[in-house]
């Protein structure tokens, strides 16, 4: 069985003087490109049969705003991958259910770009380039395993492909 992990960082946030790290929303910027990725995951048919979401206030509304192009996608809010070391995330990955085929996470770097170069063995050059290249804001990663269940994902993704907002015409992040 073919498994589909989508990791999805944060649209681009505002640093509110005052406000808690956990707290701080998505700019402007943040708000145009998390339902432009939504869109995109719709268009391509990315379905997520579940969503795991780090708590943070920009984490909930990346997801918020682009989960409205995919119609309803049971999600978890996910305290443990909240600024998370990759070892955590995989850990969060690891413990989904076999029956989501199609898993997206959404959470914060490092964490995340080092979660995907650690699960990358193979893909399309153009693809792991840009991957090289950093993970920015409202970037997606999308990378394909084979197996039953989800405990055993390592080291033997393909990277499908990875997108960013300025890919689909939005401004650079």
């Amino acid at each position: 069985m073919r498994r589909l992990l989508l990791l999805l960082r944060h649209a681009k946030a505002d640093r509110p003087p005052g406000v808690p790290d956990l707290d701080r929303p998505l700019d402007a910027r943040g708000r145009a490109a998390a339902p432009r990725m939504g869109a995109y995951l719709a268009a391509e048919g990315l379905q997520p049969d579940l969503a795991l979401i780090s708590p943070s206030q920009r984490t909930r509304e990346t997801w918020e705003a682009a989960a409205e192009a995919l119609g309803g996608v049971p999600t978890q809010i996910v305290p443990a991958i909240y600024e998370a070391a990759p070892e955590a995330l995989l850990d969060a990955v690891r413990a989904a259910p076999a029956e989501a085929g199609t898993l997206i996470l959404v959470g914060h770097n490092p964490g995340i770009e080092a979660l995907a170069d650690s699960l990358v063995a193979s893909g399309p050059r153009e693809a792991r380039n840009r991957l090289a290249g950093g993970f920015p804001t409202a970037a997606l990663a999308v990378i394909t395993f084979a197996g039953e269940d989800w405990s055993a994902v390592g080291r033997t993704g393909r990277l499908e492909r990875f997108v960013r907002p300025k890919d689909l015409g939005a401004g650079a992040d």
